[in-house]
C-alpha cells in the first residue's frame, strides 16, 4: 500500500523532484521505459528492412504462384526466376525474423544470394530482353518496384554486418550459454 501512495505522490509532483522523483527510488521502486534488446533485428531500421520483405513475400509468391499456373508457357524462365526471387525473398524474412548466430547466417546468406540474382538477371535482362517476354521482381535491376529489390539486400547486408547487427548475433550466443 506504501508502495501505491509512493507512486501517487511522484506522479503528482508530491516529494523531491517532481513527477517520479526521489520519493520512487528510495522506497525502492525503479520505473523505467521498455527498451528493445540492443542487438535485436526486430526493432529499429530491422523492422522497416522486416517490413519491406513481408511485403515482397506477399507481391512474389502470389505473383509467381498466378504466373506459373495461368500462362507458365508464355515466359517460362522469367517465371521460374519470379518463384526463385520468391523463395529467396521467404527465407529472408523468416531467418531475419528469428533470433540467434544460425538464423543471422542464413539472412547473411540469404541476402548475398538476392543481391547476386538481382544483379545477375537484372544485367542479363538488359543484355538479352528477347529471354524476358515478361518481366521478373529482378528484372532490370528491379525497376517495375522502383528497384527497390537492388536497395534492399543492400540495406539489409549493411544492417546485419553493422555493430548493431553483430551485437544480435552475438547477444543470442551470450544468452545461450
Amino acid at each position: 500500500m506504501e508502495h501505491l501512495r509512493a507512486l501517487r505522490r511522484g506522479l503528482h509532483g508530491g516529494g523531491h523532484g517532481g513527477p517520479l522523483g526521489p520519493d520512487l527510488v528510495r522506497r525502492g521502486i525503479r520505473m523505467r521505459a521498455p527498451t528493445a534488446h540492443a542487438g535485436d533485428r526486430r526493432h529499429g531500421p530491422g523492422r522497416v528492412i522486416l517490413a519491406l520483405y513481408l511485403v515482397f513475400v506477399v507481391g512474389t509468391v502470389s505473383r509467381s504462384a498466378a504466373q506459373i499456373l495461368t500462362r507458365f508457357d508464355e515466359a517460362p524462365l522469367a517465371y521460374t526466376l519470379s518463384a526463385v526471387a520468391a523463395a529467396v525473398y521467404v527465407v529472408a524474412l523468416v531467418s531475419l525474423s528469428l533470433p540467434g548466430r544460425a538464423a543471422w547466417w542464413v539472412s547473411v546468406v540469404a541476402l548475398s544470394v538476392e543481391m547476386v540474382g538481382v544483379l545477375v538477371v537484372g544485367t542479363w535482362s538488359l543484355l538479352a530482353p528477347e529471354m524476358f517476354p515478361d518481366a521478373t521482381v529482378w528484372s532490370g535491376y528491379g525497376a517495375g518496384y522502383l528497384l527497390i529489390p537492388l536497395v534492399l539486400p543492400a540495406a539489409g547486408l549493411w544492417w546485419l554486418l553493422s555493430d548493431r547487427g553483430a551485437r544480435a548475433r552475438d547477444a543470442d550466443a551470450v544468452v545461450a550459454r
